[in-house]
């Protein structure tokens, strides 16, 4: 009889994952399958979100209005990433469920028709945004020093967001078929590049001029049209899951067709939350430059914070994908409930950080003692639920993964539109609460939406979802 194989080490299985594998998430011990897929992702959020702390902390050095005309820009922006991070969950659903159904080559022509939809939809953001610059920040309340410094931040931000589009959905393409090590690498070069050329293009450099808070945004497109360069020369030299052929590039409209109608969902439940952030910036723009740029730099850090949780939920995506396409649908709801448990500790440990020290991290990018105050603030009223966050992102992406877009969406409607935006109105505006009042709307509505939809996951109709 022969003897049973070792157990492979802890260093062997995390070299496998940062190297990648052609392992079989369906067949593999479902610890390992998490593992090797979530160390990647997670090290590929984390550098993406240390780009956007490290960024705001450049642009923190040229004052608030710096940051606020990040932020205001930002509120835009957010609708171009509902467009590519919707496009991204049905990209992963779709290329998750081709791969479990081990048909590579529909993966394939699936990931060449996404690329196609993501150039198109970039086309009305450049022309909005290179345009109607000056006006979009009018229209948010940008004050005197945005309006005069900040129309070419934005102007390379919405005119260069192609390379955003395409970043976004070509690393979907790998996540969804299993290849997130390759996804991990590409944003390890776009944003190692942006930081080393945030600091030069944006205080000058020997011949190189000093660029302002518009050098932050050259930076970022030079660092992701690089990464985009990269992904395009992995996807047709081919990874260890998907490779994209010449004759694979063809337009096919079913194809196409199928990803936008999977696609509306999720860019549906982005644009709510996104336009709810819009409407709870011109609040707080309402309410001086201080108020924008402690909320500005508060996001910021909540997002690097969030990556590493993002990045197990983005595992569980594929996971659920690919196990349904390989009719495991117990697999697929056994790998959520792992990753949230993770998540869940995750998160707490991160809130117990923002209770001690929320001031002293907000202080790390700014010394406005106003701006300190305020993202201080949201930070320690962030801490009493952070750990509901790890919950709702992975039931979320369980959804996305599954192929149901449509359910977190009338979820966000509800929770974001008709509960976020009015209170925060009632509390800021009516009630007088200023910033504190957006903050803690923000906490009431976003507790309670985490709690409702790891709710309705538990129920498991999205078991039955087709792509």
């Amino acid at each position: 009889m022969a003897a049973p194989s070792a157990r492979p080490s802890l260093w062997s299985e995390l070299r496998d994952a940062v190297r990648g594998t052609g392992a079989d998430y369906t067949k593999i011990p479902l610890r390992r399958a998490v593992f090797l897929l979530a160390v990647p992702m997670v090290l590929e959020l984390v550098l993406e979100s240390t780009f956007a702390v490290a960024d705001i902390f450049f642009v923190g050095k040229l004052g608030p209005s710096a940051v606020a005309t990040v932020g205001l820009t930002e509120s835009y922006l957010f609708l171009l990433y509902s467009v590519a991070m919707g496009l991204s969950m049905a990209v992963t659903a779709v290329v998750a469920r081709r791969i479990g159904e081990h048909k590579p080559d529909e993966a394939a022509v699936t990931a060449v028709q996404a690329i196609l939809v993501a150039l198109l939809a970039s086309v009305p953001f450049a022309i909005a945004g290179i345009v109607y610059a000056r006006e979009l920040l009018q229209l948010m309340g940008a004050d005197a020093w945005t309006l005069e410094h900040g129309v070419g931040y934005m102007q390379w931000m919405l005119g260069g967001n192609a390379v955003i589009l395409l970043l976004f959905v070509i690393n979907a393409i790998y996540r969804g078929a299993g290849d997130a090590a390759i996804a991990m690498r590409v944003l390890w070069v776009a944003n190692g590049l942006n930081i080393v050329l945030d600091p030069i293009l944006i205080f000058g450099l020997g011949p190189i001029p000093a660029m302002g808070v518009e050098g932050a945004a050259i930076a970022t497109n030079i660092g992701r049209g690089a990464g985009v360069l990269m992904q395009l020369w992995v996807l047709f030299r081919g990874g260890r899951h998907i490779r994209v052929a010449a004759s694979q590039l063809v337009l096919r409209g079913a194809t196409m067709l199928n990803i936008v109608r999977t696609s509306l969902g999720g860019i549906g439940q982005m644009i709510v939350a996104t336009t709810s952030w819009i409407f709870l910036l011109r609040i707080l723009a309402s309410l001086g430059s201080e108020a924008v740029a402690g909320a500005t730099i508060a996001i910021r850090i909540m997002m690097f914070t969030l990556m590493p949780a993002w990045g197990m939920s983005n595992a569980a995506a594929t996971l659920v994908g690919q196990n349904l396409g390989a009719d495991e649908p117990g697999r697929a709801e056994a790998s959520v409930w792992r990753i949230g448990w993770y998540n869940m500790a995750f998160t707490l440990a991160v809130s117990v950080m923002f209770f001690f020290f929320h001031d002293r991290i907000v202080a790390l990018f700014t010394d406005e003692p106003a701006v300190i105050a305020i993202g201080g603030e949201w930070l320690r009223i962030l801490s009493y639920s952070y750990f509901v966050y790890g919950w709702w992102m992975v039931s979320v992406q369980a959804f996305n993964g599954a192929g149901d877009t449509a359910t977190p969406t009338w979820i966000n409607v509800v929770f974001f539109w008709l509960i976020q935006i009015p209170l925060s109105y009632l509390l800021a505006i009516a009630l007088d609460w200023q910033h504190s009042g957006v903050f803690w709307a923000v906490f009431v509505s976003e507790t309670a939406v985490g709690l409702f939809t790891l709710w309705l996951f538990s129920r498991g109709r999205w078991k039955a979802a087709k792509v």
